[in-house]
């Protein structure tokens, strides 16, 4: 399979501007796409924010199986990392991740009392790979829409504060991608969840990877279910050479379209591409 990479310009830019904001900023929300938590983890963003207070935001919750919401939460935790699952789309899990903002913030304001300054608001800032549902959520965080969203990767371009109340301001900030995608294992499941630009990758190569990986996952039933073509026996690429024969006029292309997008729109069911290295 081609190499995947993706770095545009205004990618650049802004990992540029956020890593000049990050000294006004009091608290970390770090955005992960639940069904590939780890693959939409950015491996910089440690080094960024140094001993600032850093939440873990799992997005799109509802991607998922309800068995692996406490998983993923007792994998991080065992790391000594905050984590909050969340679904931007209807709303779920906003409030606690509101209340967590602030009290992470919190040792800010003692500071200022200390030295006789009034409080200010919390300073957040939302950080996270593209379209991984940042803007989405934010919009709920403050209760209108208050940044544009969609189910795109690079909407946001440019850094924006915005106000949620007296106590928290936050940053929205474009999606953060690595330069290079060392690991190519999960550069797939970024693309293949949306997650990184298209001009980035072939859509064949990664539907037929999406077939593969969820024959590795052993989540193969969908596809007898959904398309009435099993999927044992068969590698990806024939696998979508086999659905385009029988659904597309051998149209491989818009086929593979189809299978992503139905993937991407929860249309085959909560599938998860990743478990916690310990999962049971």
């Amino acid at each position: 399979m081609p190499t995947i990479q993706w770095y545009p310009g205004h990618i650049a830019k802004a990992e540029r501007e956020l890593k000049k904001q990050l000294k006004y900023v009091d608290v970390v929300l770090e955005v992960l796409d639940a069904r590939i938590p780890l693959a939409s983890q950015h491996p910089q963003v440690s080094q960024w924010i140094g001993n600032k207070p850093r939440l873990l935001v799992i997005n799109r919750q509802d991607m998922i199986p309800e068995a692996l919401h406490s998983q993923w939460v007792n994998y991080f935790q065992r790391q000594g990392i905050d984590v909050y699952l969340t679904d931007g789309q209807q709303g779920i899990g906003i409030k606690p991740l509101l209340k967590a903002t602030q009290k992470a913030g919190e040792a800010v304001n003692e500071k200022r009392r200390s030295r006789g300054m009034r409080d200010r608001a919390v300073r957040a800032v939302v950080i996270g790979f593209p379209n991984v549902g940042k803007s989405a959520l934010i919009n709920r965080l403050v209760g209108r829409k208050a940044v544009q969203s969609g189910r795109k990767a690079g909407i946001t371009r440019q850094l924006k504060w915005v106000r949620i109340s007296q106590q928290i301001d936050l940053l929205d900030a474009p999606g953060v991608i690595p330069p290079k995608l060392e690991d190519q294992k999960a550069a797939i499941k970024l693309a293949i969840c949306d997650d990184i630009g298209e001009a980035a990758y072939d859509l064949q190569n990664v539907a037929a990877a999406l077939v593969d990986l969820l024959s590795e996952l052993e989540t193969t039933e969908i596809f007898d279910q959904r398309y009435n073509i099993p999927v044992e026996g068969l590698s990806g690429e024939s696998y979508l050479a086999t659905l385009a024969s029988q659904r597309h006029n051998e149209d491989q292309e818009r086929t593979a379209r189809e299978l992503l997008n139905d993937f991407r729109k929860g249309l085959m069911g909560k599938l998860p591409l990743e478990y916690p290295p310990d999962y049971l």
